[in-house]
């Protein structure tokens, strides 16, 4: 009895039976994946369930909360800007949205928050997670701060705020909030399935998460003061507060994008093709090449573990992400275990989303085994 359903291509055979392995042995709970190859799907299958008790199946059109994966639709959102000369990489901040201005802000440029290094990496007062649904008093909030760090000398993960700060940069160019500008914009005339700010009508197609087992380390008993407590504590990230219709409505371009393997395959793959798809020219050689501007390279102030990034998105980075090819090539994780691999030598999209939540905040053994199915395939 076959265990996924869906598109395997002849010469990907190994990564639905890397799905079905993980299925079978009750590590994957349910899960998608599609890999696009000059985006066109060979690999779009599904399996498992949604629910915990393995009552109700997922089906093709199942979505789930896939956190961080949202950031790479989020700097998808910022680059078409870029691409029409609404937005410049190395502009500052402030000359967008002056009030950021405040506080040792005003030279901050884009570039900087698109790249993790702008030293705003969360919210410097404590607040709940309900606060940061109410986009205007989140990002007020974010204006009058003083950077944690010297802007441009280290990444610290901007894990809840990355899209607010983007989207409010949107909001000043175009007028659109980030979910309308990027539904509107992207998701749309694609025909993607995802969504930055999830309305009701599609409730009942969202795949609760299981959340991964509790921390083994307590962080009271680090730092309070500390970049890391700051970014994961400012608010807590709660997993049980995002089967909320609150959570899920909220348009937080940083974490709450839902979406399966499909729509971000078929989303990411305008950058795996090198800013070209189905014969549209959507971002520039020139943009495109702006992703791989590398803006970090070491140690990661909020997560405490090597990061190299470009403009919007993780570059190749063996110590943290092995199973990721090297060469021209970006990507990024959600917590828990969602991933998206876009590489441009090979023209190839890989994209995994799931609702068993793994352990740690990069990746998952689950992931790992996947991509090394698929680019084993492609080699």
């Amino acid at each position: 009895m076959t265990l996924t359903q869906g598109l395997c291509a002849a010469g990907f055979e190994p990564v639905r039976e890397a799905l079905e392995v993980q299925l079978a042995s009750g590590e994957e709970l349910g899960a998608s994946i599609c890999v696009t190859v000059h985006g066109e799907p060979v690999v779009d299958i599904w399996g498992g369930h949604t629910d915990a008790e393995r009552t109700t199946e997922w089906e093709r059109d199942t979505i789930v909360n896939v956190f961080s994966i949202t950031k790479t639709m989020t700097a998808l959102s910022a680059l078409v800007l870029v691409e029409r000369g609404m937005l410049d990489l190395d502009q500052k901040v402030a000359h967008y949205w002056p009030e950021f201005a405040a506080n040792g802000k005003a030279d901050i440029a884009i570039r900087q928050v698109l790249g993790h290094t702008s030293g705003v990496g969360g919210w410097e007062l404590p607040l709940e997670l309900a606060d940061i649904y109410d986009h205007e008093s989140a990002v007020k909030r974010l204006a009058e701060q003083t950077p944690w760090w010297e802007p441009g000398t280290a990444s610290g993960y901007h894990a809840l705020n990355y899209g607010h700060l983007i989207g409010e940069v949107v909001r000043r160019i175009d007028g659109r909030t980030l979910g309308r500008f990027f539904a509107d914009e992207l998701a749309g005339p694609l025909g993607a399935d995802f969504h930055i700010g999830t309305g009701p009508e599609h409730f009942d197609r969202i795949a609760p998460l299981v959340p991964p087992p509790a921390l083994e380390f307590d962080l009271a008993t680090l730092d309070q003061d500390s970049v890391l407590v700051k970014t994961l504590t400012h608010p807590l990230l709660d997993y049980e507060r995002t089967a909320d219709p609150q959570w899920r409505a909220a348009e937080i371009g940083a974490v709450n994008g839902h979406g399966n393997a499909r729509s971000i395959a078929r989303l990411q793959s305008i950058v795996s093709g090198g800013g070209i798809l189905e014969g549209r020219t959507w971002l520039s050689p020139d943009t495109v090449d702006a992703i791989f501007r590398e803006q970090s390279n070491g140690l990661d102030l909020a997560l405490l573990t090597p990061l190299r990034f470009g403009i919007g998105y993780g570059l190749p980075q063996p110590q943290t992400a092995p199973a990721v090819p090297d060469g021209r090539v970006c990507w990024w994780a959600g917590v828990g275990g969602s991933f998206v691999v876009n590489d441009l030598d090979r023209g190839i999209t890989f994209a995994y989303a799931m609702n068993r939540m793994a352990p740690g905040l990069i990746g998952s053994d689950r992931a790992d085994a996947y991509l090394t199915a698929t680019f084993g395939a492609v080699a």
